[in-house]
């Protein structure tokens, strides 16, 4: 399926509009984002042409994009970008980000016990992202308890209550900035914790002095920007533009109510990047395994219960909130059903081609209908799709060889795969061809 703009191919080459990639996984998400955002920024820099930062647009502290360098070091990153053990490289949070200050220091902290001297002197914050406090983390979580075995999945850090109560009271809804205003910042806070009180009828954490302290002192110590910083960004480029969560997760296009409250599409990163009057320059790369996985509830068409117990995750298990890692066979008409969401892609990353398993098989059809795109998404067409998955028959076949995996995927998701990940760490990657016109991965492996 074509993209909706000019694409690499097109681009002559010496173009400085084509200067960005936008990574976004086309399943459900730990289709291994982060470890292909890590070898873009290492690639880049080895070639010369550093990457100016990772701008991240959807998603929170939820996200969970596992890094491992070649020198043994691991990492899961959430907000900060999967770019950052690239010396140079910084993490830019737009204003499509829910931030989470308290989840940030501690990752930064992490991060400064493997080697990155100063985490926040790297990243900038853009003062119209939402904040994510511990009282929307304690709403969801009372929430998802209360709904017993119909629990959506959540990762229970409070990321829907973030964006819903945006929605709801827009002007009282703290966002970054207001971690340079305490009064503001208290006023608003005050009027998270009660709504939320009120609403749930349980009485919500932490203390409101605590909360402050530690929400101004991380406005002190990043850099808040505005919206003129992100366009001089974008134009100053490259940028590697990294998504969370998964397509089939999408707020609209998901599989309702087993969905998140974010989009989880190419769109917000095109949005920035028309806003800087660079969007014709963004090369689109959809993530993929040789197998589907879910991480919680919902529906996962192709599961395998030989598959999840063969193929465990070193980086998933089973979560208190999200519940257990699943596996499937390669799920080519969910996917497809992705690639159509986001009305195509350039390229594709294809990771875990080093898994070998004798049941691993390939969908390419289901008996009965596909799940298809809606004109004009609603929740009420997600839920039917979401039964229709549910009630989905996959015709399973036999899984192509080792080195058939990439034009079989290429063939199935009508784009090329340009990388290649056959290993955990930043070395065990490849790419098949050019990804941009003089930038980014620009040797075959």
């Amino acid at each position: 399926m074509p993209a909706r703009h000019t694409t690499a191919r097109d681009i002559p080459p010496g173009d400085m509009t084509a200067r960005h990639i936008a990574v976004v996984d086309l399943g459900f998400g730990d289709a291994g984002k982060g470890t292909t955002v890590d070898r873009l920024c290492a690639r880049a820099r080895d070639e010369g042409r550093p990457v100016a930062a990772v701008v991240r647009f959807n998603g929170g502290a939820q996200a969970a994009h596992n890094v491992v360098t070649d020198d043994g070091r691991h990492h899961t990153f959430a907000q900060f970008g999967s770019g950052t053990f690239t010396p140079g490289t910084r993490t830019h949070l737009s204003r499509f980000m829910l931030v989470d200050p308290l989840a940030l220091a501690a990752e930064a902290e992490h991060l400064r016990t493997l080697g990155v001297a100063d985490p926040f002197t790297l990243l900038t914050v853009d003062r119209d992202a939402l904040l994510t406090t511990p009282y929307h983390a304690a709403a969801n979580r009372a929430r998802e308890a209360a709904r017993g075995a119909d629990r959506h999945g959540s990762c229970g850090m409070g990321i829907g209550e973030t964006a819903a109560f945006a929605l709801a009271h827009p002007d009282l809804a703290p966002r970054a900035g207001d971690c340079r205003a305490p009064d503001v910042l208290r006023r608003k806070l005050v009027a998270v914790r009660d709504a939320l009180t009120a609403e749930l009828g349980v009485e919500l954490g932490p203390d409101l002095d605590a909360c402050v302290d530690a929400f101004t002192g991380f406005g002190r110590a990043v850099r808040v920007v505005d919206e003129a910083y992100t366009r001089r960004l974008l134009r100053g480029g490259p940028v590697v533009f990294e998504g969370a969560q998964g397509v089939l997760l999408d707020e609209w296009h998901g599989f309702h109510p087993y969905t998140t409250w974010s989009t989880t599409t190419f769109a917000n990163a095109e949005t920035l990047a028309a806003e800087a009057g660079v969007g014709e320059g963004v090369y689109r790369l959809g993530v993929v395994r040789t197998y589907t996985t879910r991480h919680g509830a919902g529906p996962l068409p192709t599961e395998d219960a030989a598959l999840t117990a063969a193929l465990p995750d070193a980086y998933n298990g089973t979560g208190r909130w999200q519940g257990a890692f699943r596996v499937g066979h390669f799920d080519a008409v969910a996917h497809r059903y992705a690639v159509a969401v986001c009305a195509g892609v350039d390229g594709l990353a294809l990771t875990h081609t080093d898994v070998r398993h004798p049941g691993l098989g390939v969908a390419r059809a289901y008996e009965g209908a596909e799940p298809r795109v809606a004109d004009a998404p609603d929740l009420a067409h997600a839920e039917r799709l979401t039964a229709r998955m549910f009630a989905a028959r996959p015709i399973v076949e036999r899984a192509p060889a080792p080195a058939e995996w990439p034009d079989f995927v290429a063939a199935e998701l009508g784009a090329p795969v340009t990388l290649l990940s056959f290993g955990p760490a930043t070395g065990d990657k490849g790419e098949r061809q050019v990804l941009l016109s003089g930038n980014i991965g620009a040797r075959g492996a």
